[in-house]
């Protein structure tokens, strides 16, 4: 009698254990700290680095990426950065930030395989630069593929759009942005043609000269850029035509990367995707990446 209520405990207790240890009962880990947060997954698969818009924040990204929704229990291991209000960056910068992702990796023990860069408008022109960064330098981490949402990466374009923008005042809005971008420009480059000039050492793509000095190394890896170009939305509410949109840009930059010889570039134009999180229509929002999709593309 005593031996098979030994026998049926000994059973009971293998079956807790290996139920515990199986992939689908491990705990996501999540660290957060002021400038991060890192939800490392069990079993991982690839690990996706997201950089946020120019005034947004960690938790702005969550709201409104809602791909980031459980990701992790997919096999993603996701690390948000508060990495913000940058349209350009200094090498100072770079060497700042690729420091700060190796030591975030490396105090927690996670591995550096299969890593992704990916960010919303300017977050994207972040990780185009800062990917562009790691691989010409032979960095320990080695992107496998970036991605860029609605990104402005031609800066000498932006500036020339921002100073149309003025001018027509075609939207509350459009005026204020245009005037922020203006005014943050010629405070770091100055009004000079000449002051102006040193911009271009900074853009990842100039459409101007047809270079693509910051994003040369992205021609031999994955690349997404993703837009929705909505021609009657920005008409009506920005008074622009398709070669005013970041998505122009994109599609230029996509046609100079292909013929240096990408073969793992996308240009994806979405329709009636852009919804931000409060259920306002406007195409340039993070809804525009399918779950789905972007998930088959990470773990390729």
């Amino acid at each position: 009698m005593l031996k098979n209520i030994f026998v049926a405990c000994l059973a009971i207790i293998i079956i807790v254990l290996s139920y515990s240890c199986t992939p689908s009962a491990q705990k996501i880990r999540t660290i957060k700290k002021e400038k991060y947060e890192l939800k490392i997954a069990p079993n991982q698969k690839a690990i996706l680095i997201v950089f946020p818009c120019y005034p947004c924040d960690i938790e702005h990204t969550k709201h409104e990426a809602k791909f980031l929704e459980n990701i992790e229990k997919e096999g993603i291991t996701t690390l948000l950065l508060n990495i913000n209000q940058k349209l350009w960056l200094t090498q100072a910068e770079k060497e700042e930030y690729s420091k700060l992702i190796n030591k975030i990796l490396d105090s927690n023990k996670v591995e550096k395989k299969n890593i992704f860069l990916g960010g919303f408008s300017s977050g994207g022109n972040v990780a185009v630069i800062l990917a562009n960064y790691l691989l010409k330098n032979r960095d320990v981490i080695q992107p496998k593929g970036i991605f860029a949402v609605d990104s402005p990466l031609d800066i000498e374009q932006l500036y020339k759009n921002a100073q149309k923008g003025i001018i027509e005042k075609a939207s509350e809005d459009s005026y204020n942005e245009s005037v922020f971008i203006v005014n943050l420009i010629e405070h770091n480059f100055g009004k000079s043609p000449e002051n102006l000039a040193k911009l271009r050492e900074f853009s990842a793509f100039l459409l101007s000269e047809n270079s693509t000095t910051n994003m040369d190394y992205l021609k031999n890896i994955k690349v997404r850029f993703y837009t929705e170009p909505a021609l009657e939305w920005q008409n009506k509410n920005r008074n622009k035509s398709y070669e005013d949109l970041n998505a122009y840009i994109l599609e230029k930059a996509y046609d100079l990367l292909r013929s240096l010889g990408s073969h793992s570039i996308e240009f994806i134009k979405t329709e009636n995707k852009g919804i931000r999180a409060n259920g306002t229509v406007h195409p340039h929002s993070w809804s525009i990446v399918d779950k789905n999709h972007l998930l088959v593309w990470l773990k390729d």
